[in-house]
């Protein structure tokens, strides 16, 4: 069936920021949708809040709005452009949701829009739990024994019949949230009580236990002529009990029998079609009892799901385009397979002869105070992926690939002792994020596999595959690096040791290794992803690295440029870093050469096969990232734009002679080492914090006295502040020095004052090493002290005097030079009394790139690329100018929703996991569209509750008269209660929670506060003052933890949202 005639127009509905459970995968699926529609002539219309993803560059669509995904805004949009048609299945449960909303209010209706994709009676047969369990119950499959609650006494009901434990999902929701498992009535009713709130729909299942049932995935399209695929079967490591998003999970399938595949096969056909799904990529889930092969359906989503991008990259096989172009009128027979170069078409089953793994990531160290126990409810923030021969050489590269300092399935051992018996036997039965490296230290003590499997019901398959690592392990540390014979080596590379592993279990180093296995001709060979088992020819080169067999890379001798990619989302490094990795391969081969990625992130726009020329999925590793080189021969190497990943590898390659392209690799030491940095200072006579290095904790402690309180302090090297603190006196800083970090010679500390009530502000910059341009300077709205990723921020600055700005150009340009920076290169400064200081320079892209790209119109890792290059910026016609009259507002966006019991305040330690982006003709509206966007609801009028730490106190005389104008009256606790009285003002006063009842977090669960402005010091207010914070979250109530957080909600409120303005990208930058 050819492409439908009866619409030409088409609105896509991004997910929105990175959230945990709704992360990058949805901006590879969005931004391929939107290229497949543009290229069949369809008119695409996006809209999505994000501005770090590649999806809301100005060139994916032909009307771009970075707007807050809320119905009501989509609503405005849908009036202006009058599209005919809504594509809601490639923005997650955001983009689903919203598209219902709009269906239930009437607007699809009154302006004449269909849903394609997915239509509203499939969509609830899927999503509402009710009807799922009623469908499959028509079609003779078996669903848990549950039942359905809306309120707090169905749920006991339904507790009763089911037992304990029981599992409890709420509907509409992603990433299992809201939901959990229930062993105890305490735990139940807590866990009802946030999912009925966090459902749309204020519904619940509760489901009987299947824990340590085996759990599958089933990737199917369909399409309108009833043409069925299964893409891929996805089996969990993890049985039941842990979300699949935080399970590591293995592609094909590895221990199902060819009757239960196809068991599974026919069920997913079935349930596609009895939902109706007709047009799209959908994902079923099953759970298989090992004790007898009984079958249950757990779930299915009726649209392009994260393991969709995981099979997507996986098999080769296009599934967010396919999708796109089925819902479009076409079938699978009629599309082209791409990987094939059209030698099958998209209704050809994918069929590999490789084992992929993916690995989650997770980021409990930000959140101590979270639990990291593994539940129904996701947790990690990222994940990697890995392709092998075999499973346990897949597996291993897929541990080297987690950026955590691993080489394989290294021991949790502490000079040589393990964790003991009971602590294994617990992390074995009560699963965390290091379960797997618990297994292999289980082996290593000697427990059969028989114990293990009785306490984590990990499939026998799986840990006999794990065993015998151990024990090859173990067989290495006995030998010596001339036992190593060519037979040996090639033996144990194909089971994915890595030369570092290796050299670890001899007791040599990662160099010898590789020269060793070099002289015995032991190198890596490459083979590509194909979708059909190598049956048919490819022209795509989609790699992967193993050993024996044939080399299928076949490199050319084109001028070629290698990029780096930036591994695994996580807090502190995210999509921005994909965005810049992106910008450069395009630039690379717009400049002629042929360009090639290398990356391990499956959720990622760099690991799409059609973005770079070649495309190699690896872990980034010296030992990989050398391995390339020596078959692809590059003309330069790209490494300042993957975050802190491929700077890692900065001294390794210059050592090996390989040409990193940009600004020196000696430039980015002299501005992250503290000593040469200072130097640097010096010459260009700049004003800096009084700081200081400590490399033990007398000095440290010695040195914070002669500095002087606040101070900030954090371990050298660090991306997104990790363990970064403020601390107010000597007894603080000796917890840090005991608790936080390890402080030695080679891992020294620094110590910086602490700026009070400072201005920050991040300045970009892009030179070609002979002009210097200032990209964009951005004004932070918190002071200085919140760490800059968690910053709501402002382009251009919304209060800074043109004398400041101009002397802030001058310094990042004497900067620039004296760094002779080629590419990018971002510097924070802090503004206090007129005064500029300098916090720290960074000589490579900044998580602030892709924002200010999108507000200029024109992307800058791409001019840094072919600045890198050699195009000069003149040649580019580069200019940073910004729209007229326009005001840009990032802001952050927090998980604290996930881990109810962090406190949510904003400190010098990275906590967001994305963003989101306002755009007004004045700061106020921008202000308040960035709040909506971040799911922040800003109640207009009511009772603001003030509480505020003494050296904030002078901020009252102008906030209170401003808040009472904005229609609010005040409560406020003792002290800043007779602030505001000694003021003038109308004050309640109200009850601190250590001060007797009721008190003020009584009045946030009574919904009698409407707006909390709390600011807080000192560890012990801190800790006191955090049940404020907790509640307010919890009960959807706005809280701002600065001062200057609170005058930009003054300005956010004189916006009239019903006045705001809605235009697209194309049209501000024309």
């Amino acid at each position: 069936m050819p492409k439908r005639k009866d619409i030409s127009s088409i609105l896509i509905i991004g997910a929105g920021p990175i959230i945990i459970g709704q992360a990058c995968e949805f901006d590879y699926s969005g931004a391929q949708a939107c290229k497949a529609l543009k290229e069949e002539g369809f008119r695409v219309i996006l809209v999505n809040s994000n501005p770090a993803t590649i999806m809301t560059d100005p060139l994916m669509a032909d009307a771009t709005y970075i707007e807050p995904i809320h119905w009501e805004s989509v609503a405005k949009i849908i009036e202006k452009e009058k599209p005919d048609a809504i594509l809601p299945t490639m923005g997650g449960q955001t983009a689903l949701n919203t598209a219902l909303t709009l269906d239930k209010e009437g607007i699809l209706e009154k302006h004449n829009v269909i849903l394609i994709g997915a239509n509203r009676t499939a969509i609830d047969k899927a999503e509402d739990r009710q009807l799922f369990d009623e469908t499959m119950k028509a079609i003779n499959l078996e669903t848990p024994a549950s039942g359905i609650a809306h309120s707090m006494s169905d749920a006991m009901e339904v507790q009763e019949k089911i037992g304990f434990p029981c599992i409890i999902r709420p509907s509409f929701t992603m990433g299992g949230t809201g939901g959990g498992i229930a062993y105890n009535i305490s735990e139940f009713k807590t866990i009802c009580e946030k999912g009925l709130e966090l459902s749309p729909t204020n519904e619940l299942l509760i489901d009987e236990s299947l824990i340590g049932w085996k759990e599958y995935e089933m990737e199917v399209v369909r399409d309108c002529k009833d043409n069925c695929i299964i893409v891929c079967s996805i089996e969990n490591l993890d049985p039941m009990g842990i979300h699949t998003g935080d399970s590591t999970t293995i592609a094909p399938a590895q221990t199902l029998t060819d009757k239960e595949y196809q068991l599974m096969r026919n069920a997913s056909f079935k349930i596609l079609r009895e939902i109706g799904v007709d047009t799209g990529g959908s994902n079923v889930q099953f759970a298989i009892n090992p004790e007898n092969g009984k079958m249950v359906v757990i779930e299915m989503n009726p649209r392009v799901s994260r393991s969709s991008a995981l099979a997507s990259k996986a098999t080769g096989f296009p599934i967010a385009k396919v999708a796109a172009l089925l819902s479009v009128g076409y079938t699978l027979d009629e599309l082209k397979n791409d990987i094939t170069g059209g030698l099958t078409p998209a209704s050809f089953e994918p069929s590999i002869d490789y084992i992929v793994t993916k690995i989650p990531k997770f980021a409990f160290e930000k959140f101590p105070q979270a639990s990291s126990r593994l539940t129904t409810q996701m947790k990690s923030v990222g994940e990697v992926m890995s392709m092998g021969s075999n499973f346990q050489e897949s597996f291993q590269k897929a541990l080297c690939s987690m950026e955590e300092g691993l080489n394989g399935l290294n021991s949790l051992s502490n000079n040589n002792i393990f964790p003991s018996d009971e602590e294994i036997q617990s992390e074995l039965t009560i699963p965390g994020p290091k379960r797997i490296f618990y297994i292999a230290d289980a082996i290593r003590k000697g427990w059969d596999t028989e114990k293990i499997y009785s306490l984590t019901k990990i499939d026998y398959w799986f840990l006999n595959q794990i065993h015998e690592l151990i024990q090859i392990e173990q067989n290495l540390s006995n030998l010596s690096i001339n036992d190593l014979d060519k037979a040996l080596l090639i033996e144990i590379k194909e089971k994915g040791f890595s030369d570092s592993r290796i050299a670890e279990m001899i007791g040599t180093n990662e160099d010898e290794i590789r020269e060793h296995r070099k002289k015995e001709d032991v190198m890596p060979i490459y083979r590509r992803v194909d979708t059909c088992a190598a049956e048919f020819a490819t022209s795509t080169c989609y790699m992967y690295s193993s050993y024996g067999g044939t080399c299928e890379s076949n490199p050319t001798s084109k001028k070629k440029i290698l990029v780096i990619g930036s591994g695994p989302n996580r807090i502190g490094q995210g999509i921005e870093f994909d965005y810049c990795c992106v910008h450069a391969s395009l630039a690379a081969q717009e400049e002629g050469y042929e360009s090639i990625m290398v990356n391990c992130n499956p959720e990622t726009v760099s690991t799409d096969y059609d973005v770079s020329n070649r495309l190699y999925f690896e872990p980034i590793t010296a030992e990989k990232i050398l391995d390339i080189i020596d078959i692809e021969n590059p003309d330069g190497v790209i490494i300042q734009f993957g975050g802190q990943t491929p700077l890692k590898l900065a001294d390794v390659l210059s050592e090996k002679g390989v040409n990193i392209l940009g600004t020196n690799v000696d430039a980015i030491d002299r501005s992250e080492d503290r000593e040469r940095f200072q130097e640097l200072v010096n010459k260009l006579n700049l004003k800096q914090p009084k700081n200081a290095t400590a490399k033990n904790a007398k000095e440290a402690l010695q040195k914070g006295e002669k500095i002087g309180f606040p101070i900030v302090v954090r371990p050298s090297y660090v991306l997104g502040g990790r363990a970064m603190q403020l601390v107010n006196n000597t007894k603080e800083l000796d917890r840090y020095l005991n608790e936080a970090v390890e402080v030695s010679n080679s891992k020294p500390i620094l110590l910086d004052s602490y700026l009070t009530d400072a201005i920050e502000v991040d300045v970009d910059v892009v030179s070609d090493g002979k002009n210097i341009e200032i990209g964009g300077i951005l004004q932070h709205i918190e002071q200085a002290g919140i760490h800059s990723g968690d910053s709501a921020c402002s382009l251009p600055p919304y209060s800074l005097s043109e004398k400041v700005k101009k002397e802030m150009k001058q310094q990042a340009i004497n900067i620039a030079k004296e760094l002779n920076v080629i590419g990018l290169m971002n510097i924070q400064f802090a503004i206090k009394d007129e005064e500029v200081y300098i916090i720290e320079v960074n000589p490579r892209a900044s998580r602030t790139v892709p924002f200010i790209s999108k507000a200029i119109g024109s992307s800058l890792a791409k001019v840094a690329s072919k600045a890198m290059i050699g195009k000069s910026l003149k040649d580019q016609h580069f200019s940073s100018q910004l729209p007229n009259g326009l005001f840009f507002v990032k802001e952050a966006v927090m998980p604290f929703d996930k881990f109810p019991h962090v406190d949510p305040i904003l400190g010098p330690e990275m906590k967001s996991t994305g963003e989101v982006m306002g755009i007004g003709p004045n700061f106020g509206e921008a202000y308040a569209k960035a709040q909506k966007g971040a799911n922040k609801i800003l109640r207009r009028s009511g009772v603001v509750f003030i509480s505020v730490k003494p050296s904030d106190k002078k901020y009252l005389d102008k906030f209170v008269p401003e808040i009472i104008n904005a229609g609010f009256k005040i409560v406020a606790t003792s002290g800043t209660s007779t602030y505001i009285k000694n003021l003038g003002y109308d004050v309640q006063e109200i009850n601190k929670v250590t001060e007797g009842r009721p008190h003020v977090v009584d009045s946030l669960l009574n919904n009698e506060i409407d707006l909390v402005i709390n600011t807080t010091e000192g560890s012990q207010s801190i800790k006191d003052s955090a049940s404020i914070r907790q509640s307010a979250l919890r009960n959807k109530i706005f809280c701002t933890t600065t001062m200057f957080g609170a005058f930009a909600i003054i300005d956010a409120l004189k916006s009239n949202e019903e006045n705001w303005t809605y235009d697209t990208l194309q049209e501000l930058n024309n």
